[in-house]
C-alpha cells in the first residue's frame, strides 16, 4: 500500500461519489464495474452495505463471554466513518450487530479509516483484562489536516464505547494509518501504525508508541524504516505466539507490496529498523502481495494477503481463494497453501476485493473463520465463512526466505487517500 493516491469511482444509485485511495494503482469506474460483474464473493454477508477493513477476535479474557467472536468493520453515513461491531456466539456460524463507535470531534468523522479491535490479555493501568480497545485513523479530511489515531475502550464486549486517548497525532499534513495493538512482555500496551509524516527520510515507515495505562503514550520509535527512502512498509499486524515470541507481518511496497515478516522476543524490541525483514515465499515461488493479516491456531500461523502471484509476477490460479499456514512460528519451516473459506474471485489491487481480510480460529483450533470484502455491484461488502485447517504443516512446500532489499521502482507507488462512500 505505498503512498495514498486519490481515486474517484462514479457510483450510481445510493452511492454518489466515492473517493478512496489505492495502493499505487488507480482503477476507474469501468474497471471496478467490470471486476464486480465477474463473480460474486462466497460466504454470508456480515453487514448490509459497505463495510471495510474487517477485523475479528475471539474473546478469551472476558469471563462468561469467553469464546464469543467480535468482528468489526468500518461503515459509513455519507463520508463519516463508524466502527460497527458484530458478535458470534456459535463459533462463526452467525453474527449479530451489537455496537458502534464514531470518532470524537466534528472534524474527525469525515474520512475516518482503517480501524482495529483488540482484547486486553491482562490489566493495563486502570483497564482490566478483557477490556476491548478500538483504534482508528481520523481527521484526514479536516481543515489544515492533522491526522490522529484515536483509541476507544469498551467494558461490555463492544456494546458501548468511550474515548480513551490518542496514541499518535501527525505533526503536519502527512498521513497516519492502520493502528494495531499488542501488549508486550513487560505489560505495556503497544500501538503500531503506518507513518507518512517524514517523507524526506521515509516515504512511509512503521512506528510504535507504548503506554503503561492506555492514556499517556511514549514518543514514537521506528520499527521498520528502510534506509531506501522510497520503500514503504505498512499495515502491521502483531500476534503473540504460544512460545511467547511476537510475530509481525506487513507489506513492503516498492516492488509490488510484497508480504514480509519479523519477530521479537518481548514484543517491543524488533531489531534494527533498517532491516526490512523476510519475505514470505512458497517453494514454488508463489507469494502474497498487499494487505496481509495473520492469526494463530493451535500453533499454526495462518496468513492471508490480498493477491497471490506466481514467480514470474503474473496472477496465480489461487488468487483471492488462498491462505498460507506455517508451523514454525512464521519465521522458519514451510508455508503451505490451503483453500480460503471466503472466495473473492478476481481479487485485484483495489481498496475492496480481499483487502486486509480478517482471520480468527475456531474454539478448538481446527478451523478458521475468515471475513473478506468483495464487490456486490458497486458496493464493497464483507462476507464470512469457516473452513478447515490442517492438523500439521507439510515441510516440503513453502518457506520464509531471505530476499534482497527491494529497490525503489522507477514509478513510485502510492498509498490511498480515503474519503468514503456517500449514502
Amino acid at each position: 500500500m505505498a503512498t495514498r493516491s486519490t481515486i474517484r469511482l462514479l457510483i450510481v444509485g445510493l452511492l454518489s461519489a466515492l473517493v478512496l485511495g489505492l495502493s499505487w494503482m488507480a482503477i476507474g469506474p469501468a474497471g471496478a464495474a467490470e471486476k464486480a460483474a465477474a463473480a460474486a464473493p462466497s460466504g454470508t454477508p456480515l453487514v448490509s452495505g459497505t463495510g471495510l477493513y474487517p477485523r475479528a477476535i475471539r474473546l478469551s479474557h472476558s469471563g462468561s463471554a469467553n469464546g464469543r467472536i467480535i468482528a468489526s468493520v468500518m461503515t459509513f453515513s455519507g463520508n463519516n466513518g463508524t466502527g460497527t461491531f458484530s458478535e458470534s456466539t456459535d463459533d462463526g456460524k452467525t453474527f449479530n450487530k451489537v455496537g458502534t463507535v464514531a470518532p470524537s470531534g466534528a472534524a474527525n468523522g469525515a474520512g475516518s479509516c482503517c480501524g482495529s479491535v483488540f482484547e486486553l490479555p491482562q490489566q493495563v493501568g486502570a483497564l482490566p483484562a478483557g477490556t476491548l480497545l478500538w483504534g482508528q485513523s481520523v481527521g484526514q479530511d479536516s481543515t489544515n489536516r492533522r491526522m490522529a489515531l484515536q483509541v476507544y475502550a469498551s467494558r461490555d464486549t463492544a456494546r458501548t464505547w468511550t474515548y480513551l486517548s490518542t496514541c499518535a497525532t501527525a505533526p503536519n499534513t502527512g498521513g497516519l494509518w492502520e493502528p494495531e495493538f499488542s501488549v508486550d512482555a513487560a505489560g505495556k500496551l503497544e500501538c503500531y501504525y503506518s507513518d507518512e509524516t517524514n517523507p524526506s527520510a521515509h516515504s512511509q515507515s512503521l512506528q510504535r508508541v507504548s503506554s503503561a495505562d492506555g492514556v499517556t503514550w511514549s514518543a514514537p520509535t521506528a520499527v521498520v524504516a528502510p534506509s531506501n527512502v522510497g520503500l514503504r512498509p505498512g499495515m502491521a499486524v502483531v500476534r503473540k505466539l504460544p512460545s511467547g515470541r511476537y510475530l509481525m507481518t506487513y507489506e513492503l511496497c516498492g516492488s509490488g507490496c510484497k508480504v514480509y515478516v519479523r519477530s521479537s522476543a518481548d514484543g517491543s524490541n524488533w531489531g534494527s529498523a533498517t532491516d526490512v525483514g523476510t519475505q514470505i515465499t512458497a517453494s514454488n515461488d508463489e507469494y502474497f502481495a498487499h494487505a496481509p493479516t495473520i492469526s494463530i491456531a493451535n500453533g499454526l500461523v495462518v496468513l492471508v494477503g490480498q493477491m497471490l502471484y506466481k514467480a514470474d509476477g503474473t496472477v496465480a490460479a489461487g488468487n483471492g481463494k488462498t491462505l498460507m499456514v506455517n508451523s514454525g512460528g512464521g519465521t522458519s519451516g514451510s508455508w503451505t497453501e490451503i483453500a480460503a473459506p471466503v472466495s473473492i474471485p478476481d481479487a485485484y489491487d483495489n481498496y475492496c476485493p480481499n483487502y486486509s481480510s480478517a482471520l480468527v480460529p475456531s474454539s478448538d483450533g481446527t478451523k478458521v473463520t475468515e471475513i473478506a470484502t468483495g464487490y456486490v455491484g458497486t458496493v464493497c461488502q464483507p462476507y464470512f465463512a469457516t473452513g478447515a485447517l490442517p492438523s500439521s504443516t507439510p515441510t516440503t512446500t513453502a518457506a520464509a526466505t531471505s530476499v534482497p532489499t527491494p529497490t525503489t521502482p522507477s514509478t513510485p507507488k502510492t498509498h490511498r487517500t480515503r474519503t468514503h462512500p456517500a449514502r
